[in-house]
């Protein structure tokens, strides 16, 4: 049966997006988790269908202007948040909102029929194409070179951001960075699961690693073997009982999360007794 399944084109396409998604997933995921970023993810991935939206409107893949929008829109959160007093999550859900009716707005202004925005919003990982897998493949790979390359610069980020300062290290730039990667990322996700459970993807698969190991070279590891376990999961039941795949996705790693929870507690629990 699985050797017929890889006979399809877009099943091939599928699992290679499932695998692209766990890696940067683990990663980025594991920094975001550990960094606290979590609600400013969600900002980027709501601020981005706007720029999706805008794609429609000029007739360029709307992915490209997805990218744009984040990229953006992570920046911007940043640069006024240091230059005035703004509270990040006011600011967050200002763009948050305006991506969205942007988006909206460009939708309604699009000639012709209003495009299919349900891949977008909800995922689908059955529809992603070669393309977007070269996408995919390309931006993963600027992640995890950025991430591998200076590793211990971003272990110390995370652990004590002042001290790493004082060291002289340019944490400026390092967060600039980091918004910029959790934008590639993002654009990544959401033709597999969708802006709406973008979230989801990157904070459960570490969350559940993080049960297990506190390193955070192993915990990005794990979250990449279980963000492969969940998507890869996902895929084949979704396909096999013909539901959607990015809410599939994500409710089995729900699922894995609460087992996982059990497993640990019940292993500290076997080690006191």
């Amino acid at each position: 049966m699985i050797k017929v399944l890889f006979s399809y084109t877009f099943i091939q396409n599928a699992f290679m997006a499932a695998i692209l998604v766990s890696i940067v997933c683990g990663i980025i995921g594991t920094i975001i988790t550990q960094k606290r970023l979590v609600s400013m993810s969600g900002g980027i991935a709501h601020a981005s269908f706007g720029g999706i939206g805008l794609g429609y409107l000029l007739g360029i893949e709307p992915i490209i202007g997805g990218l744009i929008f984040s990229v953006l829109a992570s920046l911007g959160i940043s640069t006024i948040k240091r230059k005035t007093n703004t509270n990040s999550d006011t600011l967050i859900g200002m763009f948050w909102s305006v991506g969205m009716a942007l988006g909206i707005l460009f939708i309604a202004l699009t000639p012709g029929y209003p495009p299919d925005m349900t891949s977008y919003l909800f995922g689908d990982i059955l529809t992603v194409s070669s393309l977007y897998i070269k996408m995919m493949a390309i931006l993963s790979f600027i992640i995890v070179l950025f991430i591998t390359s200076i590793f211990n610069y971003w272990r110390a980020y995370l652990f004590d951001e002042e001290f790493t300062k004082v060291l002289g290290v340019n944490t400026l730039a390092l967060e600039y960075t980091l918004f910029i990667l959790i934008s590639l990322t993002i654009v990544i996700i959401i033709k597999v699961v969708g802006i709406i459970l973008v979230i989801a993807l990157l904070t459960i698969p570490p969350a559940v690693a993080k049960l297990f190991t506190y390193d955070l070279k192993k915990m990005m590891i794990l979250a990449s073997l279980l963000g492969a376990v969940f998507s890869i999961g996902g895929l084949f039941i979704s396909y096999q009982y013909n539901i959607p795949s990015g809410a599939t996705i994500i409710l089995l790693s729900v699922i894995g999360y609460f087992i996982a929870t059990f497993i640990g507690k019940a292993f500290e629990k076997s080690k006191t007794n």
